[in-house]
């Protein structure tokens, strides 16, 4: 769904029912890269998503752009690391071209295969 602020009060009637997420941020503006922080923890500190091992994919989009950040200083800025109960990848993505978009994707599907498997078998949660 949108990130804009008059939707983000819709995000939490689907949090009941989600897979995974998929958190697109503009690596080319770094002011906003604190509020697109909380707008995550925000999301993951839900008691609908509390407990759940939710993959999270970070596209860190616009990687086209001079001066953007890199994933590795988008994952810092996020504090991506502190995520410990679920498995998470940061991703560079160009959505005009398509860059890193099939790789993300290819993380995310193989993610949630291991976690639903991981729930039939009854298996212990495991990050990648």
């Amino acid at each position: 769904m949108s990130g804009q602020s008059t939707y983000r009060g819709l995000w939490e009637s689907y949090y009941s029912e989600i897979q995974a997420v998929v958190f697109v941020l503009d690596s080319s503006d770094k002011l906003r890269m604190v509020l697109a922080r909380d707008e995550l923890q925000m999301l993951l500190n839900h008691e609908q998503v509390v407990g759940r091992s939710l993959p999270i994919l970070v596209f860190a989009n616009k990687m086209d752009i001079a001066g953007s950040l890199s994933p590795v200083e988008c994952m810092g800025l996020m504090e991506l690391d502190k995520i410990v109960d679920k498995p998470w990848h940061i991703a560079a993505s160009n959505a005009l071209s398509g860059d890193g978009i099939d790789d993300g994707f290819q993380w995310l599907a193989e993610t949630i295969q291991k976690v639903e498997s991981s729930k039939s078998s009854g298996g212990s949660k495991s990050r990648k």
